[in-house]
């Protein structure tokens, strides 16, 4: 029903940036809210931000100041900028979306799911 492919993930050195990107298609009009959530291997999946269609944003305490969601709406993509990465930045990025409320953003609340775009920070 909901198509979510992000694209943007890759290899970067420490300090670098990125900007993900998520292309979102089918049946979303019953969707509040959109985000970006990580994954580092061995631990559970966490959120980075999250943004309303009325482009209201949350973000996780950790994320402040490392990262900015955007949308452009015409085209249905959120945009995650990323800066100053480091090496605990490294996990697979996902794009979601569902009817969860915007304050809280649980994982559970997500219906829709992107593959994921692994990132790398490394030297």
């Amino acid at each position: 029903q909901v198509q979510l492919v992000e694209s943007g993930g890759g290899l970067v050195q420490p300090g670098g940036s990125l900007r993900l990107s998520c292309a979102a298609s089918g049946s979303i009009f019953s969707i509040n809210v959109m985000g970006w959530y990580r994954q580092a291997p061995g631990k559970q999946r966490e959120l980075v931000a999250g943004i309303s269609r009325g482009g209201s944003t949350n973000y996780a305490d950790s994320a402040k100041g490392r990262f900015t969601i955007s949308s452009d709406n015409a085209k249905n993509m959120p945009y995650l900028q990323t800066n100053s990465l480091q090496p605990e930045a490294t996990a697979v990025y996902y794009c979601a979306a569902g009817r969860a409320s915007l304050q809280t953003m649980g994982v559970r609340g997500m219906d829709y799911w992107g593959k994921g775009t692994l990132v790398t920070v490394s030297s």
